[in-house]
């Protein structure tokens, strides 16, 4: 955790790792007033029909762009085992995104608590920056089916995405708060209420 200098929004990361629920999750927060920066969210953006990363992309890793901006598939096939390629990639899209998460700070300067909504919050800034880290977690087996349920998932690329996260384990240890989401759907939710509860007394 970071010690805050100066007035601000207290800020919650939240992170886990594919398959966890974590999108789910952070809805709940909304659900409850936190105003909420999705990292996910901003990069579709920068890389969605004339995102502002299009063509830089298209010039770093040609053929992977049309006319409806990035095609996924067709980048996650260019970088994936490939730690070259995607360092390449980041150096482009963090900065990109670090700035529009800066203009939603200062957006929402006025609010007592704010929800930055970051994937890979360990394992690329280790968490600074932020006051609160919450991590989204479930069990394996659950894990291994909702992300298998998605279109185009295999179990390699599956593999290839898991091995570029922290073991959830070790984020589970890391994290100020957990958040379960094996559990009943209302389960977790009541877990999200208690928690920006808790928060917003102890910021009272």
């Amino acid at each position: 955790m970071t010690a805050r200098t100066r007035p601000r929004p207290y800020i919650i990361g939240l992170t886990g790792s594919i398959g966890m629920g974590k999108s789910t999750v952070a809805q709940m927060f909304v659900d409850e007033n936190v105003p909420l920066f999705d990292a996910d969210a901003a990069v579709h953006q920068l890389q969605g029909p004339g995102g502002a990363l299009v063509d830089a992309i298209e010039a770093l890793f040609p053929g992977t762009t049309n006319s409806q901006g990035v095609d996924r598939q067709k980048l996650g096939a260019a970088v994936l085992g490939d730690p070259a390629a995607l360092k390449r990639l980041e150096q482009l899209i963090h900065p990109a995104v670090g700035e529009m998460r800066l203009a939603f700070l200062q957006d929402n300067e006025d609010q007592p608590m704010i929800l930055f909504d970051i994937p890979l919050l360990f394992e690329k800034s280790g968490g600074e920056g932020v006051d609160h880290i919450v991590v989204v977690s479930a069990g394996t087996a659950d894990q291994r089916a909702r992300v298998l349920d998605r279109p185009g998932m295999t179990e390699e690329r599956f593999e290839q995405i898991k091995a570029l996260q922290m073991p959830d384990a070790e984020k589970r240890k890391k994290a100020d708060s957990v958040i379960d989401t094996s559990l009943p759907l209302e389960k977790t939710r009541q877990q999200v209420q208690k928690l920006v509860q808790n928060l917003k007394a102890s910021l009272a």
